[in-house]
């Protein structure tokens, strides 16, 4: 149906390519690029697809990623490099006529913060080229809206308090290491939470709002409301949600570690010298850190992330539902060689791109996930490795 370029060859990008490469009738020529070229060999060779080209790019270069689409004239960039090249990534789109999808809203690189508004800003020149850009389309953000979405359409006349829960029961065996980009990971989960209530955004200091909820096949995880993403647009598109949160999992260990990386500084995101050289501290911890990519080695255990809603059912009754998925990091190494975070990011954002090309969402214009038929979404989730399972009238806990 289309080709497809891949940019960013780390732990998600392994999985969109193993994904893509595994729907041939959808995805008829595939480019994957990064500003590591050996990376995408490397993924090119042990998915063993003769359909791969790779490609070297450094995503922060307008002018470096318009030469890569006219080369490769694209129909859809699938864009899981880092989320402070969205707006470059976007850029050369708008030059080349290629359209865009990606799983993390833009971050500027100074500053720590979830924010859509940089991208919303694109929607008029998208829609003027004729061009879809698809919005956080990974697992939260990305799966949770169109549960979000689903659900709205099936099951409630009036959706009024949304929870979005994610908790990773694996383990990987190492004293400390983040599942994605620790960069990204470190900025996200240290700045102060957040949630939307009765109108208006209510700030938290970071982790100070916990319990413990219990997640199906795992139980009890202590679970902490952060400021994530995707609740900016639902509240928006969903405004009947009085209540909005964002809840994820955290051992003591690993808030322990992330105390002490945050009180000697290796948190900073602004840069300080040393030896006469200029360095971001959090850049150089990311150095040393496992690679979260080569986790899945040993990662055992599995992810359970979902949305739990309550509000007025069709019939104008109470309703409380609870949709989720599981997903083995055993099982997501064995089928991508990558660890089950890396696979529910990267399975999301191959459906999406086969969403676009089949013409499901398909719509010039700037959006986000839940702002397009969940239907079709779902019925491909079933298929692509990441079944759902639906609760009705349980106690959801919130």
């Amino acid at each position: 149906m289309g080709k497809v370029l891949i940019i960013g060859a780390g732990g998600v990008g392994t999985v969109v390519a193993n994904k893509v490469a595994q729907n041939p009738d959808v995805f008829t020529e595939i480019v994957l690029a990064s500003r590591t070229k050996s990376k995408c060999d490397a993924i090119a060779k042990a998915i063993g697809s003769d359909r791969i080209t790779t490609a070297q790019v450094n995503a922060d270069n307008v002018d470096e990623l318009i030469e890569l689409f006219n080369t490769h004239k694209p129909d859809i960039v699938i864009n899981v490099a880092l989320p402070y090249q969205d707006l470059t990534i976007m850029d050369a789109c708008l030059a080349t006529g290629v359209n865009y999808l990606d799983t993390a809203n833009y971050e500027p690189l100074e500053e720590a913060k979830f924010e859509y508004s940089w991208q919303w800003a694109y929607k008029k020149r998208f829609e003027e080229a004729g061009l879809t850009a698809i919005l956080g389309c990974g697992f939260d953000p990305g799966v949770s809206g169109v549960y979000t979405a689903y659900a709205a359409k099936h099951h409630f006349k009036e959706m009024q308090y949304l929870d979005i829960v994610d908790c990773n029961a694996g383990d990987h065996g190492k004293a400390f290491a983040t599942n994605f980009n620790p960069e990204i990971n470190i900025r996200e989960v240290t700045q102060k939470g957040k949630y939307w209530e009765n109108g208006e955004w209510i700030e938290t200091e970071p982790h100070e709002i916990h319990k413990p909820l219990n997640y199906p096949n795992i139980g009890a995880r202590e679970s902490y409301v952060l400021y994530h993403e995707e609740l900016e647009s639902l509240v928006k598109n969903f405004p009947t949600i009085k209540r909005a949160r964002f809840w994820m999992t955290f051992g003591q260990e690993y808030l322990t570690h992330l105390r002490v990386i945050q009180n000697i500084g290796m948190a900073r995101i602004d840069p300080i010298m040393y030896n006469g050289v200029e360095i971001v501290p959090i850049q150089f911890l990311k150095a040393v850190l496992p690679n979260p990519g080569e986790l899945g080695v040993n990662y055992h255990g599995e992810t359970s992330i979902g949305c739990r809603i309550k509000g007025i059912d069709k019939q104008g009754k109470v309703l409380t539902y609870y949709v989720y998925n599981n997903c083995s990091h055993e099982a997501a190494y064995k089928e991508t060689g990558a660890q089950g975070v890396s696979y529910t990011t990267g399975v999301p954002a191959m459906i999406g791109a086969m969403m676009f090309l089949k013409g499901e969402w398909k719509r010039p214009g700037v959006w986000n996930v839940e702002e397009f038929n969940p239907d079709p979404f779902m019925e491909q989730l079933n298929k692509q490795g990441l079944p759902w399972h639906e609760q009705f009238n349980i106690d959801i806990e919130l």
